[in-house]
């Protein structure tokens, strides 16, 4: 396990990081990745859509143009506070929560849409979290998470299992289909100087 695959020590990490957690974001995860990942939904506008570890609202503005309310969660308040900052604390169109992937406060069935962008890798039970999402998702409704892919090389490799969570396909498969998840499908992405950095796995809850 990775040192930041703590939630503590996660937090801690992203008190620091979300003084310029804008700034550094766009030469991991841009706007041209969010487009292309948001095109693996089945947006609607009138959906109830969930975005877990929203962090200071990037995919949360991505989500709200293509629906009307996003139900936004995450762990660390001063990730909150920026997002705050964007969107208001208390009125729509986003819903903000505080809260943990792998104990969501929200009712069983209730959602049409879980997304979740750059969080899984800080997750201590991934597979504890996506079954928290089948849960709060109606049946048939879609799940998009947008993690770090595993790299090739093999220094990057043992840096990148002591940081944090990192997978391949095959292990996004397992992850996936153990929680409960069907028609699991996997697309790369990244920026246009590590096009693989992240993979992003789309997938459905049983009807």
């Amino acid at each position: 396990m990775g040192v930041l695959e703590n939630k503590a020590r996660a937090r801690l990490f992203y008190k620091y990081l979300s003084k310029v957690y804008d700034q550094v974001n766009p030469f991991i995860w841009n706007e041209e990745m969010r487009a292309e990942a948001l095109e693996l939904l089945d947006l609607e506008e009138d959906m109830t859509v969930l975005d877990v570890g929203c962090g200071t609202g990037f995919a949360t503005e991505g989500l709200l143009e293509h629906i009307d309310e996003v139900y936004a969660l995450d762990q660390s308040e001063h990730q909150l506070e920026k997002a705050y900052g964007k969107f208001g604390k208390r009125a729509p169109p986003v819903h903000f929560h505080r809260g943990d992937a792998e104990r969501l406060p929200f009712a069983t069935d209730t959602f049409d849409v879980v997304w979740s962008s750059g969080s899984i890798e800080y997750w201590p039970n991934p597979i504890l979290a996506l079954r928290e999402f089948r849960r709060v998702l109606k049946p048939g409704g879609q799940v998009l998470v947008v993690g770090p892919n595993y790299p090739d090389n093999f220094l990057a490799q043992r840096l990148a299992d002591s940081i944090m969570l990192f997978y391949d396909e095959h292990e996004a498969d397992e992850m996936f289909k153990t929680a409960g998840f069907e028609d699991v499908k996997h697309a790369f992405m990244g920026p246009s100087y590590d096009p693989d950095v992240a993979i992003t796995t789309v997938a459905r809850a049983p009807e």
